[in-house]
């Protein structure tokens, strides 16, 4: 954010919260969610943006990240629509050669996403953990401050919060230490965010992903109990 003028953390954090509610309304593959925001972010780091533009970045960077992982994409047309006829085709497709441009077509990045899946065989997961564990990541995809910690790291984070908050006790065993290469000391701190996060999730204004995992297809993650010992 340090090269924007017009546009702040708060409305970055707006900005993803409706497109975690686009994704799900478009039903997408959890990994185009998270490619869209590593592609925002990797954008902003770039290139100035008005503040007008930012919904523009936004669809432009889903469209982009569908193109990468879907097998039927949305049209150009659809995403218009989602975004209330605020921009024209053109607008899209100007962005859309602007992005691609900036990040020197570079869209294959590790996502927090990758390594989770991988981490989550470690751990030996069940439904509840794998969901408890995409809920909590992606409470941290509207924070910017978890943007402070690498993808790696993030997903470790999200399966260690998941397991305490569902045993009720301080878990990391030694097989997921050496598939993650972080011990519990290391995820501590950015674990206890994670717990604050879960507490917060159904109140305020941006409130997608809690309303996202409270529904009968997500087994109504965002009702489970954070696991506020670790605070």
């Amino acid at each position: 954010m340090s090269i924007q003028h017009d546009i702040n953390e708060k409305m970055r954090a707006i900005l993803i919260d409706w497109l975690i509610e686009v994704h799900y309304k478009f039903e997408l593959m959890e990994e185009t969610l998270f490619l869209t925001v590593n592609l925002i972010d990797r954008f902003l780091a770039r290139q100035p943006v008005v503040r007008k533009k930012l919904q523009l970045v936004g669809v432009t960077a889903m469209l982009l990240a569908c193109k990468y992982e879907e097998v039927s994409v949305p049209v150009v047309d659809d995403l218009i629509l989602i975004s209330d006829r605020a921009y024209t085709r053109q607008e899209v497709l100007e962005m859309e050669k602007l992005m691609v441009n900036t990040l020197q077509f570079n869209m294959s990045l590790p996502t927090p996403y990758v390594f989770m899946r991988r981490f989550l065989k470690a751990a030996q997961s069940d439904k509840k953990m794998e969901l408890l564990s995409s809920f909590i990541i992606e409470l941290c995809l509207v924070e910017y401050e978890m943007l402070k910690f690498r993808p790696s790291f993030l997903a470790a984070a999200a399966i260690y919060t998941a397991q305490c908050s569902l045993k009720g006790f301080k878990f990391w065993n030694r097989a997921s230490e050496l598939h993650t290469n972080y011990t519990e000391n290391q995820l501590l701190e950015c674990s206890r965010l994670m717990v604050d996060f879960h507490q917060r999730a159904g109140a305020g204004k941006l409130t997608g992903v809690h309303r996202k995992y409270s529904t009968n297809k997500y087994c109504y993650t965002a009702k489970s109990e954070p696991a506020c010992f670790l605070l």
